[in-house]
């Protein structure tokens, strides 16, 4: 069965989105939908799965609502589900920036359309900023970007302070995965008095579908929200894997390492793993054996195991290894 992975958002003024939740939740619960939306007052923005007819409807749905006609989506394909349950979610943001009064909505930088965007990183005068993060930078980016080497979208304005300057810099390209990250940051850049700020409008999803391999500045593969965990040229499903014990992806190579257990570990987390989250994992592992023996789905964690393992992850192994093991996503989608 093709399922379709539709990435969507849009920044709107929606006083309202709290009574949004329920009817929303619902109505993608009706049609068989999966994955996560986020709503605040600023817009709504999301990952879900489904079969076309029903991604089509829920589309229809959104796009109904006035303030949510300019809605961006993109898409791509998946095999089996890279979802497990449907969850509508209530935010103070949809993208976290953390700063007070940044919003698209009034001001917002220059969109450039993927087949225009070779030529915009390709200008020396042009400063290229990656507003991604170190796991997902590592995996795959445009050449000669900069990396900011964050670990969540709002450690972005710290970096521009520390290492950008208005006066120096008076170009800047930015780019993300779908483009609400990138979209929010030119935001904040016009505000702090960058003259001209470009970003990739449709992300890099959207570069990579529509711009050809042997056309393209991209390296590598680049990091989704979902079981696919990685996508390459044409949206095709990368070659990654996740680990359960540190959310890191891991490629080929990493899997050769005496210290990676499928399921369980990798070189990054082995020696700081507790003995009782090894014992959740390796049951996790038998659980997940046994319902593809048995033809079901395995369900995952529920959303209380999950905080309960993110609490019990930052107590126990420190700042460093446990920032990972639950990686929040920035755009919108949730792991498992």
């Amino acid at each position: 069965m093709k399922i379709i992975v539709a990435a969507l958002y849009h920044f709107a003024t929606l006083d309202d989105y709290r009574s949004m939740r329920e009817p929303l939740q619902q109505f993608c619960v009706e049609h068989g939908i999966k994955g996560s939306l986020l709503l605040a007052d600023e817009g709504i923005n999301g990952t879900v799965a489904g079969r076309r007819e029903n991604i089509d409807a829920l589309l229809v749905h959104l796009r109904s609502d006035a303030r949510l006609q300019g809605l961006e989506h993109k898409e791509s394909t998946a095999t089996t589900w890279p979802f497990y349950r449907m969850k509508v979610k209530l935010k103070k943001e949809i993208v976290t920036l953390g700063v007070e009064g940044v919003s698209p909505t009034v001001c917002v930088g220059t969109y450039v359309e993927p087949q225009a965007w070779n030529a915009v990183i390709a200008d020396p005068d042009v400063l290229v900023i990656d507003t991604r993060n170190d796991y997902e930078y590592e995996i795959g980016t445009f050449k000669g970007a900069l990396d900011p080497n964050t670990t969540a979208f709002r450690q972005f304005p710290a970096y521009v302070q520390a290492h950008c300057d208005p006066l120096k810099h008076k170009k800047v390209a930015m780019f993300c995965t779908g483009g609400i990250r990138c979209e929010k940051a030119s935001a904040y850049m016009l505000q702090q008095g960058y003259e001209e700020v470009f970003h990739l409008k449709g992300g890099i999803l959207k570069y990579l579908e529509e711009v050809p391999e042997d056309e393209s500045l991209w390296q590598g593969e680049c990091f989704v929200f979902d079981d696919r965990v990685t996508v390459k040229h044409a949206l095709e499903e990368g070659d990654y894997e996740l680990c359960r014990g540190c959310r890191w992806p891991l490629a080929e190579a990493d899997k050769q390492s005496e210290h990676y257990e499928e399921g369980v570990c990798c070189e990054r987390c082995h020696d700081v793993l507790t003995a009782d989250k090894r014992s959740r994992l390796e049951e996790r592992k038998k659980q997940t054996r046994l319902a593809k023996e048995r033809g079901v789905p395995h369900l995952g964690m529920s959303l209380q195991e999950a905080r309960q393992r993110k609490r019990a992850a930052k107590q126990a192994l420190g700042a460093k290894v446990a920032k990972h093991l639950l990686i929040e996503p920035d755009d919108g989608s949730t792991p498992e």
